[in-house]
C-alpha cells in the first residue's frame, strides 16, 4: 500500500515538471515571438522614414547639396568674421595665416587649370613668363659642375666670408649658347612684330595706320551688331 502511494506521488511529481518545462518554453517562446514582433515594427517604422527621406531628397533641386555646403560655408565666415572684428584683428591675414602650403599650391593648381593662360597681362608679368619659359630649357651640364668643384675644393659652396663677385669666367661654349639663344629671341620677336601683309581688294575705311588698327578692334568686337547697319548704308536704305 505504501509503495503504491509512492509510486503515485512520484508521477504526479513527473508531471508537474512536465508542466513546469512546457509552461517555461511556452514563456521562452512567447518572449521570442514579442521580441520579433517588436523588431519588425522598428525596421517598418524605419523604412517609413527612410521612404520619407528620399522622397524628400528627390523634390529637393540638383544641386541642393552644393548649395547646402555653400551656404554653411557663408555662415561659418560670417562667424569668423564677427570674432575677428570682435578681437580687433584683419579677417584675411587671419585667414591667410590658417591657410596651409598643400590647400594653397591647390587653389594656384585650380586657377590655372580654370585660365591657363591669362595672356599679355604687363609687362613685369610677361617679363615673368619668358623668365620661367627660358628657366624650363635649361640643361645643366653636371661634367662641367663636377670640374669646377674639384677645382674650388671648399670654396665651391662659400660663406659669409667668400668674395666670388666677378670672379666667374663664363667658357667659350656657354658664351655660343648665349649667343645663340639671344639671336632665336631676337628672331621670334621679329617675326611678332612684322607688318601685317596689305589686302588691296579690302574696303578703306581708315585715314591712316592708327585709325585702321582701331576699325579693326571694333569690328572683331562690334561686327556681329553693325554688319546690316553697315549694308543698309551701302545700299542707301538706311533709315
Amino acid at each position: 500500500m505504501a509503495s503504491r502511494v509512492e509510486e503515485s506521488a512520484t508521477a504526479t511529481e513527473e508531471e508537474q515538471q512536465t508542466e513546469a518545462d512546457v509552461s517555461l518554453k511556452r514563456e521562452a517562446r512567447l518572449r521570442k515571438f514579442r521580441e520579433l514582433h517588436f523588431k519588425r515594427n522598428e525596421a517598418r517604422k524605419i523604412n517609413h522614414q527612410e521612404v520619407v527621406e528620399e522622397d524628400k531628397r528627390l523634390k529637393l533641386p540638383t544641386n541642393w547639396e552644393a548649395k547646402k555646403a555653400r551656404l554653411e560655408w557663408e555662415v561659418a565666415e560670417d562667424e569668423k568674421k564677427k570674432e575677428c572684428a570682435e578681437r580687433g584683428e584683419d579677417y584675411h591675414r587671419v585667414k591667410l595665416l590658417e591657410i596651409t602650403a598643400e590647400d594653397a599650391e591647390r587653389w594656384e593648381r585650380k586657377k590655372k587649370k580654370k585660365n591657363p593662360d591669362t595672356g599679355f597681362a604687363g609687362y613685369a608679368e610677361a617679363q615673368f613668363r619668358q623668365y620661367q619659359r627660358l628657366t624650363r630649357q635649361i640643361r645643366p651640364d653636371m661634367e662641367s659642375y663636377e670640374k669646377q668643384r674639384e677645382d674650388c675644393g671648399e670654396d665651391f659652396h662659400p660663406t659669409s666670408n667668400s668674395l666670388i663677385h666677378g670672379t666667374h669666367v663664363p667658357s667659350k661654349d656657354g658664351i655660343d649658347r648665349m649667343v645663340e639663344d639671344v639671336e632665336k629671341q631676337i628672331e621670334k620677336r621679329a617675326k611678332y612684330s612684322r607688318r601685317r601683309a596689305y589686302n588691296d581688294d579690302a574696303d578703306i575705311d581708315y585715314i591712316n595706320e592708327r585709325n585702321a588698327k582701331f576699325n579693326k578692334k571694333a569690328e572683331r568686337f562690334y561686327g556681329k551688331y553693325t554688319a546690316e547697319i553697315k549694308q543698309n548704308l551701302e545700299r542707301g536704305t538706311a533709315v
